[in-house]
């Protein structure tokens, strides 16, 4: 089988609890056809670099993949279907990794300058 990173932009306006939900029903996809998605990290709501379908803001969600490509096929033309998702895109990889991505890592960076504290100054 074959390794994929998935990203897939949801819309703004749908709760995270959705964003979730999506996220479940296109890895049990992926598990139907014979694979399987070995991590799920959510990036949360973020800026898009420019509109897209009047959207300034999307919930991204990145997904590691060990699967076949018919799988991914599938998972992608379900995708196009669904109104919830704004773009997406599936690059093959040689080897996943297990550490956290780099959108996660600065999250945590900046998380530990602060002391660990949530939210404001105090």
């Amino acid at each position: 089988m074959a390794y994929y990173e998935h990203v897939l932009i949801a819309r703004q306006d749908i709760s995270s609890q959705a964003v979730d939900q999506l996220a479940e029903e296109f890895a049990g996809i992926i598990t139907a056809n014979g694979g399987q998605v070995t991590k799920t990290e959510n990036w949360g709501l973020r800026t898009l670099a420019y509109r897209i379908k009047k959207n300034r803001k999307g919930h991204y969600v990145m997904m590691n993949i060990d699967a076949p490509p018919a799988a991914v096929a599938e998972m992608e033309r379900l995708e196009k279907i669904n109104e919830d998702i704004v773009r997406a895109m599936t690059i093959r990889v040689e080897e996943l990794d297990a550490e956290p991505s780099p959108v996660l890592r600065v999250r945590d960076d900046r998380d530990d300058r602060r002391g660990g504290r949530e939210g404001g100054r105090f």
